[in-house]
């Protein structure tokens, strides 16, 4: 048993000081690895999700390559993943701005509860609305489409979309800040987005 094995043999059976030793021997070369491939900015935080990744993956480790090789294969992975993420939040946020402040609110886990309860909200609320303002803001917001894809697809002006949107924002809004409908913090923040 060489030392590679002998350190992940330790990690496996519980050995703090080993996940410590683990860490000290490849942070330096894995951090430059990373940095090669991203932004300064990120490379502390994905460098730590590789180290998270490897532990979990660590029972799976075959001793077929070196360590650090093995390390380099997980960073790419994670580095991957953190762009592919930023890209997806950056289409969707550039779709649904007023979503951004709701989603870093809404992902503590305090909030969890609300935001499943906003989510129910959403969905009476527009339910009580009329359908042609429910189906102007699900074009809008759910489906992501712009105004003048929504006057195509509705065959009214780009003008008609534009005051049929402020109106059922209005109504949304007013529907949704109901006594019975409102509540914590989720809602709020909701709420202050359609201000």
């Amino acid at each position: 048993m060489n030392k590679e094995q002998h350190l992940v043999k330790r990690i496996l059976s519980g050995d703090e000081q080993a996940i410590n030793e683990f860490y000290q021997q490849f942070k330096s070369r894995l951090r430059y690895f990373i940095a090669k491939k991203a932004d300064p900015a990120v490379t502390e935080e994905i460098l730590q999700e590789t180290f998270i990744s490897a532990l979990k993956s660590l029972p799976s480790y075959k001793a077929k390559s070196k360590l650090f090789s093995w390390l380099c294969s997980i960073a790419w992975h994670e580095t991957c993943d953190y762009y592919r993420k930023k890209k997806i939040k950056s289409i969707v946020f550039s779709r649904l701005p007023f979503l951004e402040g709701l989603v870093s609110r809404a992902l503590s886990p305090e909030l969890a509860m609300e935001e499943k309860e906003l989510k129910q909200k959403i969905t009476l609320t527009l339910r009580g609305l009329s359908e042609g303002y429910s189906q102007i803001l699900r074009l809008k917001y759910h489906e992501g489409l712009s105004m003048v894809q929504i006057a195509a697809k509705l065959k009214i002006t780009v003008k008609a979309v534009e005051s049929r949107l402020s109106r059922a924002r209005k109504a949304f809004k007013y529907e949704f800040k109901k006594p019975e409908k409102v509540s914590g913090e989720i809602s709020k923040i909701w709420l202050a987005a359609w201000d």
